[in-house]
């Protein structure tokens, strides 16, 4: 790809204001209007609306600044470069693997394009439980409608891969529906490496949309460069204090500030971990003790399932079908409903996935070519039962999530096994293996249900993972029933306000970045309002 046009190289040749790592050092002190913390999802949307009004911004992002030049579809390179902890950031008893973006762009860089509007139960959750009375279907729509048009967000029409059209087949036989996922793609070359950076600039991530615009309109960029500290005085942010870091996250200088930045705004949008961090070790107030918990995941199990034919999961476009039957026919605070999608296979993702080791795990990757997965995606947040996780401070002041799987999360996932394998039976597997430790391939679906109903459902026996991180710094009507006010303002701190997936209140029952997106859009929308008298909305 070393010829194809590279949008990130020419606006550096434009004389875009970035520093950090590679790019310069960073400024020992820096002013502007709005100082803005991460550059994924909420970070994206916010920063194009506030250059758009006029205002001075700086973008503040911990992870480097890569490019479709450098996207070559090998995970060997994805993963330690764009990835949070290398991929393998984890839970705080390791029971869970999360994903999560950390580079420019952040999780929407390497995600695999998913895109739904938040789903209608959600929102009446969040009117009757957390006071959020403007949060309607219909109050969003034109937002969402705006962040669809911006990202070319829009069914995929494209033939899914033989791994999406398994689930199809096997819903069908069913009676279970199942429909087409929408996608944020433009000119897509159906490579299936999204979740190791695009390489073609297809998918519509803020790396290639809002981000650079912002940049064309004045914005700078500080990249490797980790916010630490909110200095906190009268109610107010006065500055940020940011460290400059390695490519691999490492401090260059332990404890040393590289840049104080001072604000008239400041916006967390580092994500749904790394926003509460920076508030705890900014020692925020928290009068009601909400920071940092309520933390949701989806967790998500899985099941693999060998195919006489070929599957080359690896090949296309990675989730374009999809199935809510297991939550549209749960109550939303009933049993733990279940999404059920099919996620791309790679070599290094499926094999440190899969359980075993040594020759009973070579064997299950000689079957690779025709391996079907299926995930489920648990709906937390909405049950007593499944309050979500708590980010904490490890004594470095790095964030960690304790997320407890309790009985009520594992029997969602018990149920969740038994419906993928007998979807796979009834697509026509040969033998299922559900994701679990105690588990082995079985041959038919009366053996599979048998021996899953038998399956201690136990964390770090039963593989979880996830990439959807919610929660944590809530949005709620009322000041003790979350951290931030419907308009996401800090309740206590006047000139702060965050902007990314950690402002829902429970899971979101869907892949998360389209809700970030309309959501924030209204968000931005409004702070850009205040702070300038002006209105602004996404092209």
């Amino acid at each position: 790809m070393s010829n194809f046009p590279d949008p990130i190289r020419a606006g550096l040749e434009r004389g875009w204001k970035v520093l950090g790592g590679a790019h310069g050092p960073l400024p020992e002190k820096i002013s502007c209007d709005v100082a803005i913390v991460g550059s994924g999802a909420g970070a994206g949307i916010t920063a194009e609306l506030l250059t758009r009004a006029g205002l001075d911004v700086v973008i503040v992002e911990e992870g480097p600044l890569k490019s479709s030049s450098d996207f070559r579809q090998r995970e060997s390179e994805a993963y330690p470069t764009l990835y949070q902890e290398s991929a393998s950031r984890k839970t705080a008893d390791k029971g869970i693997s999360i994903l999560q973006g950390r580079c420019v762009g952040g999780s929407t860089t390497v995600n695999w394009t998913s895109s739904f509007r938040t789903p209608e139960p959600t929102l009446r959750y969040w009117e009757q439980h957390f006071g959020l009375d403007d949060f309607g279907r219909e109050a969003l729509a034109p937002y969402f409608e705006q962040a669809e048009r911006r990202l070319n967000i829009s069914p995929w029409l494209m033939a899914p891969n033989e791994n999406n059209e398994l689930l199809r087949r096997g819903a069908d036989k069913l009676g279970i529906p199942s429909a087409a996922i929408s996608r944020n793609v433009k000119g897509c070359w159906n490579l299936g490496s999204c979740g190791m950076g695009c390489p073609t600039n297809a998918k519509q991530s803020m790396l290639v949309t809002t981000i650079p615009a912002a940049l064309d309109l004045g914005a700078t960029l500080l990249v490797e460069a980790r916010a630490e500290q909110l200095v906190l005085a009268g109610g107010k942010v006065q500055s940020l204090r940011c460290i400059a870091v390695q490519p691999n996250g490492a401090p260059v200088d332990a404890g040393q500030p590289a840049t104080t930045i001072v604000a008239k705004h400041f916006v967390l949008a580092g994500g749904a971990i790394n926003s509460p961090a920076v508030l705890m070790r900014s020692k925020a107030p928290d009068p009601h003790g909400r920071l940092g918990t309520r933390t949701f995941l989806h967790p998500v199990v899985m099941s693999a399932a060998v195919l006489a034919q070929k599957v080359e999961g690896w090949a296309g476009a990675p989730q374009s079908l999809y199935t809510d039957h297991f939550m549209d026919t749960q109550p939303i605070d009933g049993p733990m409903g279940f999404k059920l999608e099919s996620p791309p296979l790679h070599p290094v993702i499926l094999a440190t996935t899969l359980p075993g080791y040594g020759q009973a795990q070579a064997d299950l990757l000689t079957k690779f070519p025709h391996t079907h997965v299926l995930l489920a995606l648990l709906r937390d947040g909405f049950h007593p039962e499944a309050p979500g996780g708590r980010v904490q401070l490890r004594g470095d002041g790095s964030a960690v999530l304790d997320y407890p799987l309790t009985d009520f999360v594992m029997e969602g996932a018990r149920r969740a096994l038994l419906a993928m394998a007998e979807i796979q039976f009834a697509a026509g597997a040969q033998e299922v293996l559900p994701v679990h430790e105690m588990a082995r391939p079985y041959r038919s679906w009366a053996e599979a249900k048998s021996a899953i109903e038998a399956l201690a459902m136990k964390p770090l026996l039963t593989k979880v993972v996830s990439a959807h991180v919610m929660g944590g710094c809530g949005l709620a009507g009322s000041e003790a029933l979350g951290v931030v006010r419907p308009n996401g303002v800090h309740w206590q701190i006047e000139n702060l306000s965050v902007h990314d997936g950690s402002v829902f209140p429970t899971s979101v029952g869907a892949n998360p970045q389209l809700s970030i997106y309309g959501i924030t859009n209204r968000l931005g929308q409004g702070l850009a309002k205040r702070l300038t008298g002006a209105s602004e909305a996404l092209a």
